[in-house]
């Protein structure tokens, strides 16, 4: 049996990143042998198993066969007799493919070494096709490197998306590599290598549909709705917002796109409609609660958060309330974190103060020291209890706006 580590933490080296997980392959080894070693089996498509002492994923070198569609669609064959070059040989990427033995050699079939260098993602084989999730990898990876894609694998991921080899992938696969491809220093890269490809109309029609539609001038020096929510994206990237203000930045204009073009560069009412077309996304998607809580809230409020100097006291308390500002006050943080990024995503504004934010946090502040429970028990008539907490919260904004 020899061991070798492969994959990303190869590469990650070679690019002097730092490694956290390391991922091995076992060439000339059987099940029983890795048992007996005491290594624990995990895997459950294939065999993988975890170190006795460090933990680290060991699996059995494999090649694999395309039986259906989509990326459980394989027939995998792990035996002693499967070489180490076989293996590399079912991976992605060049810069994947890439093997270090126990004495530090390299072994690296594939030339993922001189594309490291060159800052290129280029498929190993013509088996890429054979895995849809590939098509978001490589986007992910886009994003993640900054590094180019080949044209000889672009034409392969138009071909998926175009043979509808994109459309077997699961709802759960998508968000995992949506969600990682949002986390990274510049995530617009994989949402523009996906429409390149044609991808994102297959994955996300309803972002797909931005590109193109015009904005006022006077508000988006930008103009293009799309380019606009790359730039919010990318503006709540540099900011280092979590994971729910990225997705509610990517998501908060969807409405745009359903907008007749005879009324553009108008979009009147695009929070409703952005509202209304993230609801079935989210669950097509299954995107996590909390991504899609906030997403809701960003879309539906962004613009009357835009409008906040102008609000009258009522419609100030309105706002608090119904992004239930009171009883989620983290969210609200990251409501406003989006909502800036909003703001500050467009050409010209990357260095602007979104004043509006502070002004929503005071008038918060005010209401937040409204003791509610004590009104309460000071009102003689239990049905009125809500009229009178709610005059006492419009109050305390009176108050404060005065005070300004």
């Amino acid at each position: 049996m020899k061991i070798y580590a492969v994959g990303g933490s190869v590469r990650d080296e070679l690019l002097g990143l730092p490694v956290t997980d390391r991922d091995y392959v076992a060439v000339g080894a059987t099940p029983e042998e890795m048992v007996r070693r005491g290594y624990r089996p995990v895997g459950k498509d294939f065999p993988v198993f975890l170190h006795p002492e460090t933990h680290e994923e060991y699996a059995l070198a494999r090649t694999e066969r395309k039986t259906a569609r989509g990326y459980r669609g394989f027939q995998v064959h792990a035996a002693p007799e499967v070489t180490l070059e076989e293996d590399l040989a079912r991976r992605d990427l060049t810069i994947n493919a890439i093997a270090e033995d126990e004495a530090g050699n390299l072994i690296d079939p594939h030339g993922g070494m001189a594309d490291l260098e060159a800052g290129i993602l280029r498929h190993v084989s013509p088996a890429f096709v054979e895995d849809p999730v590939r098509v978001l990898r490589v986007a992910r990876f886009a994003a993640r490197f900054g590094f180019s894609i080949a044209p000889e694998t672009l034409a392969l991921m138009r071909e998926m998306a175009a043979n509808g080899e994109v459309d077997a992938l699961v709802p759960e696969r998508v968000w995992q590599e949506l969600a990682r491809g949002l986390m990274e220093k510049i995530p617009s890269r994989m949402f523009h290598a996906l429409r390149e490809c044609g991808a994102l109309a297959r994955i996300l029609p309803e972002l797909d549909a931005l590109f193109g539609v015009p904005q006022p001038e006077r508000w988006h020096p930008e103009v293009d709705t799309g380019v606009h929510v790359m730039m919010v994206l990318d503006y709540a990237a540099a900011q280092n917002y979590s994971l729910p203000v990225r997705f509610a930045a990517l998501t908060h204009d969807l409405g745009k796109g359903t907008t007749p073009p005879e009324i553009w560069p108008r979009h009147i009412d695009h929070e409703t409609r952005s509202f209304e077309l993230l609801k079935p996304l989210c669950q097509r998607l299954r995107v996590p609660n909390d991504c899609r809580e906030l997403a809701l809230v960003v879309a539906r409020f962004h613009g009357v958060t835009h409008r906040a100097f102008e609000l009258r006291p009522e419609t100030v308390l309105k706002l608090l309330l119904e992004t239930d500002s009171l009883r989620q006050p983290q969210r609200f943080e990251a409501f406003l974190q989006a909502c800036a990024a909003d703001f500050c995503g467009r050409l010209g504004y990357q260095d602007k103060t979104f004043a509006q934010a502070d002004f929503l946090r005071q008038a918060h502040r005010a209401v937040q020291a409204v003791d509610a429970g004590a009104v309460a028990g000071q009102c003689a008539v239990p049905e009125r209890i809500g009229e009178r907490v709610y005059q006492a919260r419009l109050a305390a904004v009176k108050a404060w706006l005065n005070s300004r």
